[in-house]
């Protein structure tokens, strides 16, 4: 594994961020993005470095615990001190930034394309006398008492190999809408509620679609079996409201031989 190729070494970078600065990970020409603050601090360390590749792209203000990427680096600086690379990263970068973990991987290795399951986590704050005062950003605050047990038999429908047409936001560039979601569980811990899905991929805003979608069932407005209905019908107006941007968190990408969220030590 690491084969260098050209005085080039692909490595893997795992990368935690806060996405509140950021219009999320790709390049856009009308605002900062984390790619291009991850880039600009790899070229003041080693101006020959590559352009970061991505196991998903994510929203403004969407964050992540381990997401994945890999880049081409100078073979010779990343043999002398793999460690020192990571640390003196993260000394370029903002506080907003941090890459938690490093792996060297095999020239024609892609962290899009080779990624088998990829994990979000969603956190929503369900209290009804009042908003978080602390990190409001991490949660989607929710006043209405939450049926946990009607969302998690909505949530069944959901399981498996479906078209998710009903949850395809307009814009959405992928080839078709067929995507298997191996694993959809919702726990409580206090008030805050997290939703988990992994799936072999997703589509544009298909995660927030499915939260907006369950929290409507966990508030009475739809019934658990309807998403039998709504998977048939193939159709966003048929869905929940996109549920907003910050309690959503890329917590993993999964490939043959490693995952980002082990790398970075979540297990």
């Amino acid at each position: 594994m690491g084969g260098v190729v050209n005085g080039r070494q692909r490595i893997v970078l795992v990368v935690e961020f806060d996405g509140r600065p950021y219009c999320g990970w790709q390049r856009q020409s009308n605002g900062l993005s984390v790619q291009e603050v991850l880039e600009e601090a790899l070229h003041r360390i080693d101006r020959d470095a590559g352009t970061l590749v991505t196991a998903g792209r994510t929203d403004t203000g969407v964050h992540a615990l381990a997401i994945a990427a890999h880049v081409d680096i100078s073979a010779a600086r990343w043999q002398r001190a793999p460690r020192a690379y990571l640390h003196g990263l993260n000394q370029q970068l903002p506080d907003s930034v941090r890459v938690v973990a490093t792996r060297a991987v095999d020239p024609d290795f892609h962290a899009r394309f080779d990624c088998i399951q990829r994990r979000y986590r969603y956190l929503i704050w369900n209290r009804g006398s009042a908003a978080p005062a602390l990190a409001q950003w991490r949660h989607w605050w929710m006043p209405r008492a939450l049926d946990l047990d009607a969302m998690r038999r909505a949530a069944d429908h959901f399981l498996g190999e479906h078209d998710f047409s009903a949850l395809r936001a307009a814009g959405c560039q992928a080839s078709h809408a067929v995507r298997r979601i191996d694993r959809l569980a919702i726990q409580q811990q206090g008030f805050e509620v997290a939703i988990e899905v992994a799936a072999n991929g997703f589509l544009y805003h298909m995660v927030r679609t499915l939260v907006g979608t369950l929290v409507e069932v966990g508030t009475g407005r739809r019934t658990a079996d309807g998403m039998r209905d709504l998977l048939a019908a193939k159709d966003r107006t048929r869905a929940g409201a996109t549920a907003p941007a910050h309690g959503l968190y890329f917590i993993d990408a999964r490939y043959d031989r490693f995952s980002s969220a082990a790398l970075a030590g979540y297990g």
